[in-house]
């Protein structure tokens, strides 16, 4: 593997980095990181020899406990066998085709922040605010820094997104945003606070990252990059609306918008619970039903994914991040009664969120997305997206960038045959497109745009080609017109 381009050096002075963020917490044993924690590698650390050389001088700035391990391959294709990944983290998330890089040594990091909460299992302990910080030999002077997809634990991005950064040289850091699992909700003192703990979780890793890059290779990162997908997604669009000064641009893999008047999820997928199992029916009332799932996002042309979506995600999500923003509209009951017929009382697929109190909108409010960021963005999101339609979704925050003045710094990629899920693109390689590639297209983009102030091609459609081969669509997404 040739040694990683170095990123030009910033002609501006490194801002100075921020003091992690204090929250109270209570004490829980996180087990040691497994065996094979102490594996020697070649490779040299920029001026600092052997890669473990450094590693006693490491510490994490706020971190409750931190675990260092010197690997000779930090990547999957090592990380799997040496118990420093979680394989259920990223279950299902890539096509399976997807090739791991290799020759990746350095130092990896895993730990947690002070939390009350103990969602997280990882590592054989119960604690939450768990983080992950790879530091490669051979760097190329930047920072890589991603919250997870959906409520993932803090290695859900190493197959999709850490593995190909950390081969082109980049740090890399992950949060598990402070609460996990499909009972995250449980976490913080109201309404809101749960989705609200993501955005802190991952400005206080940012930091903490910035700080232990510094550590290890005597400089400050030359640039920091925010990417995610999903929830992870919106969370580099909440970071460069919020805290733009901690980086230097965002590449956003399908984000979830929320907005506290809509349209959000809790408007989009009511609609789906009501009117899906009426269409799958068939028979009479069928056509007003697809009818009804089209004029609430859910495209022409995506029927094959609805039901695989019905089964596995619209119900579940509906119900816990209802419970998280709209606990009261249960009562006593905790998330709702799944697969319920509608009529039945508190029914998520009945819900209405524009009728609902506006103490629910307030909630919202706090994890509210504005469009009004301070560095560039790019996003991506498929046309067939019905976890998220793309019509409810991104084509709405590009609309809110534009009207808060920010259109300079953003660009917008509609992938056609795009869906939630890439690893769908195995059971349907004649309809779907893989997102993967075109993320990693941003990503470059950004990068050359950020070197040479070169801007993006303009916003589009990117086109799936006719006839297209499964394999070349996995090798690439060129985003140009």
């Amino acid at each position: 593997m040739d040694p990683p381009r170095p990123l030009p050096r910033k002609v501006r002075p490194a801002l100075p980095l921020r003091s992690a963020i204090a929250l109270t917490a209570m004490l829980v044993t996180l087990a040691a990181v497994p065996a094979a924690a102490e594996q020697r590698g070649g490779g040299q650390g920029g001026s600092t020899g052997q890669h473990c050389a450094s590693s006693a001088r490491l510490k994490v700035p706020g971190a409750e406990r931190q675990e260092k391990s010197c690997l000779a391959e930090l990547t999957t294709a090592g990380t799997i066998t040496s118990g420093h990944t979680d394989p259920a983290d990223w279950a299902g998330l890539t096509p399976a085709a997807l090739t791991t890089p290799r020759g990746v040594s350095g130092i990896q990091i895993d730990g947690y922040f002070p939390d009350t909460s103990a969602t997280n299992t990882n590592h054989g302990g119960k604690h939450d605010a768990q983080f992950v910080i790879r530091l490669p030999d051979r760097w190329n002077g930047g920072l890589v820094v991603a919250g997870t997809p959906g409520v993932r634990e803090q290695y859900a991005n190493d197959r999709a997104i850490g593995d190909w950064v950390l081969s082109r040289g980049y740090a890399f850091a992950s949060t598990d945003k402070g609460n996990t699992g499909a009972a995250f909700y449980r976490d913080g003192d109201g309404p809101g606070d749960a989705i609200a703990e993501w955005n802190e979780r991952v400005t206080q890793l940012t930091r903490a990252a910035r700080t232990v890059v510094a550590q290890r290779y005597h400089r400050a990162p030359a640039r920091t990059l925010a990417t995610g997908m999903s929830n992870g997604g919106y969370l580099v669009r909440w970071q460069l609306e919020n805290h733009p000064d901690l980086y230097d641009g965002g590449v956003d893999w399908e984000g979830t918008l929320w907005k506290a008047k809509g349209p959000n999820l809790l408007d989009f997928l009511p609609p789906a619970l009501r009117a899906y199992p009426i269409y799958a029916a068939g028979g009479e009332g069928a056509g007003r039903a697809h009818r009804e799932m089209v004029a609430a996002g859910f495209p022409a042309g995506s029927e094959f994914l609805w039901p695989y979506h019905h089964q596995v995600y619209w119900d579940l999500t509906q119900r816990i991040y209802r419970e998280e923003l709209d606990p009261a509209y249960d009562g006593a009951t905790e998330a709702g009664t799944p697969f319920c017929a509608p009529g039945t009382p508190a029914c998520d697929a009945d819900y209405a969120y524009a009728s609902r109190p506006r103490e629910v909108r307030a909630a919202v409010r706090k994890i509210a997305l504005t469009g009004r960021i301070g560095k560039p963005l790019i996003t991506v999101h498929g046309t067939l997206d019905v976890q998220l339609p793309i019509s409810k979704d991104s084509d709405v925050y590009a609309k809110m960038v534009r009207g808060a003045g920010r259109g300079d710094l953003f660009r917008y990629y509609r992938v056609e045959g795009g869906t939630h899920v890439d690893s769908l693109f195995d059971t349907f390689p004649d309809k779907l497109r893989p997102l993967v590639p075109c993320h990693r297209s941003a990503f470059m983009a950004m990068e050359t745009w950020l070197d040479r102030g070169e801007r993006p091609s303009p916003s589009r459609t990117v086109p799936r080609p006719d006839a297209a081969d499964p394999a070349d669509l996995l090798a690439r997404c060129p985003l140009a017109g």
